[in-house]
């Protein structure tokens, strides 16, 4: 038994669960774990593994978790947690992710995407917890290198000598971010992260997972985050949508919303493109790559909007498309960079 199994161990026997038959969780891109534990009653609750020294957000979950019950939302109930050893016992919301609710009752898609968006103006509507790190211009600009240090690099095996200029180049698009206060970002808020729960009401009947890494942004940015989602197709209209009913209840300059939205989706598309192919070069993922086409075609839409036209003919020209060529290369390289570049 390893030393980390042993920590478990005792962990859930600490906890009145050390009998109860244990099950793994599919995993995302983190290198937390979960598993689904069922007890003699059956009973469940869900383990989440999340080794300290590679998960500085442990408590940041548990007071997140806290603040979104305290204004009306489903975040799971912490039964039990142990912040030095990384593990944390949590209420079980079971298995009906919103992905999979849109997939299998497809008429039931906007009124889903709808409670999603109720639910990010509820949480506008409440003052953030103290202490969240607030994404300036200067650290969203920052966040789009992997673009260039990983997504490009790994097409055309070199780094680009231009990267700094458009980072300085994106800030300053960006400023318009700062003309709202900015609210707490659960930041990566889309359907694979939300549990359907039909036997609650209103906004309630989603459930939340994965915000320990939360934030305090525009309030557009969780909604870029729902609305251009990598991992599914969102309908154009459905994101048209729910972007005006958004606006119509935070911003009274619509021009400007729609401005700071569509910078924040091209700052997003640009980041996950980066974060995709690292996780094929360096983690040995190469399934992400399927995604990127999706991430691109938003980035491309979203450089359509007036305000970044002199950005698109810049970004365009430094970073490669992903043709069919271009990410076959970037399949080869798959697990070639074990190292940060």
């Amino acid at each position: 038994m390893s030393a980390r199994e042993e920590q478990i161990k005792g962990f859930l026997n600490d906890s009145s669960w050390g009998n109860a038959r244990r099950v793994p969780l599919a995993g995302d891109a983190s290198n937390r774990r979960y598993e689904r534990l069922t007890n003699a009653l059956d009973e469940s609750a869900i383990l989440m593994d999340a080794p300290p020294e590679s998960n500085a957000s442990n408590k940041a979950f548990v007071r997140i978790a806290s603040h979104l019950r305290e204004i009306g939302l489903s975040a799971p109930i912490v039964l039990n947690a142990d912040q030095k050893k990384g593990l944390i016992l949590l209420e079980d919301f079971g298995d009906n992710l919103l992905t999979e609710i849109i997939q299998s009752q497809p008429k039931n898609e906007v009124m889903l995407y709808e409670s999603a968006t109720d639910i990010l103006l509820q949480i506008g509507r409440n003052a953030a917890p103290n202490g969240l790190e607030h994404l300036t211009p200067a650290l969203l600009s920052e966040m789009i290198l992997p673009a260039f240090e990983w997504f490009a690099f790994g097409i055309l095996g070199r780094l680009d000598d231009n990267k700094d200029a458009i980072v300085s180049s994106f800030q300053r698009a960006l400023q318009i971010t700062t003309n709202v206060t900015p609210v707490l970002s659960l930041r990566d808020y889309h359907a694979q992260n939300m549990i359907w729960l039909p036997d609650r009401t209103g906004i309630a009947r989603v459930g939340l997972l994965d915000f320990q890494d939360a934030v305090l942004c525009h309030p557009a940015y969780d909604l870029v985050s729902l609305l251009q989602d990598a991992r599914r197709d969102v309908p154009i209209a459905v994101e048209k949508a729910m972007l005006t009913k958004f606006q119509s209840h935070v911003s009274e300059n619509e021009a400007e919303f729609e401005a700071a939205y569509y910078a924040l989706g091209a700052q997003r598309s640009l980041r996950i493109l980066g974060i995709f192919a690292r996780l094929s070069l360096q983690a040995g993922r190469p399934e992400y790559i399927d995604f990127i086409p999706r991430v691109w075609n938003y980035l491309d839409r979203c450089l359509q909007h007036q305000s970044l036209t002199g950005l698109r003919e810049t970004l365009l020209k430094n970073l490669p498309e992903p043709s069919t060529e271009n990410l076959r290369n970037l399949r080869e390289q798959c697990a070639k960079y074990p190292n940060p570049l």
